[in-house]
């Protein structure tokens, strides 16, 4: 009955006609770039940052956040369409690209807007109930529970790759090379730099997505001449029910695993994709699809992407603790206004903390009219001839990039990505569990080294914490009922009847 109370009194601040506004342009021109390849959150809210003098403190913080969560939305469109990514939308590439090839991109551009809206949702209801206490959890998991919790995200690589399980270990492991590259964090010391100043601070994210994603897609369709526009096939919008039936159950799924992965600092949409996914190819009926196109493929990854996107607020706000550049840029924007946040913010500032919320399930209404109904328009934009198009989209890409640090050198190093992400597709190799690597592997060093410097140097600490403990458990049962399905296939296999050698 309290959260009622406090969800009516947040609506009250919320659908003001001021803060309606305010909270429509946020989802607006987060979709917008979401859309645009290589453009993000980050960039935009660093750019639009310093309008927020001039606006009052509620609707401010109601349009970034609005910003936010709107490029979750929009982000699935150019993944889906044109297998350009950002970096929560990795995943997206997989199973949505493959459906665009099947003339089915409307559907699965409809599956991402409505599995966004239910992730959205619940996350909404997580944060109005379980906020302060939700946001003391994140606080419990120290270096030895981080470097555990990265390890069961390598163990998703198995999920997260559709081919043979040596290439997506390899690739992974060549991520993880790529993470290591630049300024280690606790001796200072320049790692395969090759003395190159630009890699000093390492390779960025956003350059290896949009080169080994989407620069390699462009160049492999510019070698089809058959294939003259990114998007195929009719617009089918509307499931059918067996499909719709499809949707759901992946939907909540990536909604619990975004809901609880958006509290732990460094989780968030990143890695809440790349969990729902392994959650999918683990649990779904229909797993057997999911890397071929499978609706399920792009329904949790949505949700959960969503989902992450919200919750990852709960530490901001709950605690005062940013878990990502996002919400660190967030956190400017509360200090610039005179609020701290922290476990005083919601006695302190109810109007603020219950606005914010309520503005948040608002604009969760307005993204799903904007990406549902309207997906036919977002499309035509897609049947422009390729040779006209494809400029358009590297110029995007290289503003995209270029925007992150304002340096040249970043164009350069994602055109390197391009050709060798072009060679990967070439030869097979999928470039999704580079990402898992490149992303997760910076994570677990730093977290294993934290940890025996804490430990001084026991290793026993990762089996005598409850969580570590737990979580190393769980990845060692799941490493054995893997190896025991493995055997079992491998019993049902008849043996060979060698042919009778004629005389």
């Amino acid at each position: 009955m309290e959260m009622l109370n406090n969800l009516a009194f947040g609506f009250e601040h919320a659908l003001t006609l001021q803060n309606l506004m305010y909270c429509a342009i946020g989802c607006v021109v987060g979709t917008l770039v979401g859309l645009l390849p290589g453009l993000g959150p980050l960039s935009t809210i660093s750019l639009l940052l310093p309008l927020t003098y001039s606006i009052p403190t509620g609707g401010a913080l109601i349009m970034l956040a609005g910003i936010y969560y709107g490029a979750q939305y929009g982000d699935s469109v150019s993944a889906i369409t044109m297998k350009i990514p950002h970096a929560s939308s990795i995943v997206a590439c997989i199973d949505g690209y493959q459906m665009n090839l099947k003339g089915k991109t409307g559907l699965a551009l409809f599956t991402a807007g409505v599995s966004s809206f239910i992730g959205g949702t619940v996350a909404i209801v997580v944060l109005s109930t379980m906020a302060p206490a939700l946001g003391e959890v994140g606080l419990l998991f120290g270096p030895a529970d981080y470097c555990a919790l990265m390890l069961l995200g390598f163990f998703c690589v198995s999920f997260v790759s559709s081919g043979s399980l040596l290439n997506g270990l390899a690739m992974a492991m060549i991520g993880i090379l790529l993470g290591v590259i630049g300024t280690d964090v606790n001796s200072g010391v320049a790692r395969y730099t090759m003395d190159l100043a630009f890699l000093q601070d390492g390779v960025g994210l956003i350059s290896i997505a949009l080169g080994c994603f989407g620069i390699a897609e462009i160049v492999k369709n510019l070698d089809n001449r058959n294939t003259l526009t990114p998007f195929n096939g009719k617009i089918k919008l509307i499931p059918t029910w067996p499909e719709f039936k499809r949707i759901i159950p992946s939907a909540l799924r990536g909604s619990v695993v975004g809901s609880v992965l958006g509290i732990l600092p460094g989780g968030g949409p990143t890695i809440a994709q790349f969990a729902a996914y392994a959650a999918d190819k683990r649990f779904s009926k229909y797993r057997h699809e999911i890397g071929n196109g499978a609706i399920e493929g792009v329904a949790g990854q949505a949700a959960a992407d969503e989902a992450a996107a919200r919750t990852s607020f709960i530490p901001l706000m709950a605690i005062g603790i940013p878990e990502n550049a996002v919400m660190a840029l967030m956190l400017a924007a509360f200090i610039v206004k005179g609020i701290q946040p922290g476990p005083n913010m919601i006695g302190t500032h109810p109007d603020l903390f219950w606005g914010l919320v309520a503005s948040m399930w608002v604009g969760n209404c307005f993204l799903l009219i904007l990406n549902v109904p309207l997906v036919r328009y977002w499309l035509s934009v897609f049947k422009i001839p390729y040779t006209v198009l494809f400029p358009a989209i590297l110029f995007f890409c290289c503003i995209g990039t270029f925007s992150i640090n304002n340096n040249l050198d970043d164009i350069y190093i994602t055109a390197i990505f391009g050709l060798i992400g072009y060679l990967f597709l070439r030869l097979g190799m999928e470039a999704a569990p580079l990402m898992l690597g490149f992303i997760l592997g910076p994570m677990l060093e730093e977290n294993f080294r934290r940890a025996m410097l804490l430990s001084r140097g026991e290793f026993g600490v990762f089996l005598t914490r409850p969580i570590s403990g737990t979580l190393l458990a769980l990845i060692g049962a799941a490493v054995v009922w893997q190896l025991v399905s493995f055997l079992r296939k491998a019993r049902k296999v008849p043996a060979l009847e060698q042919a009778p050698v004629e005389p």
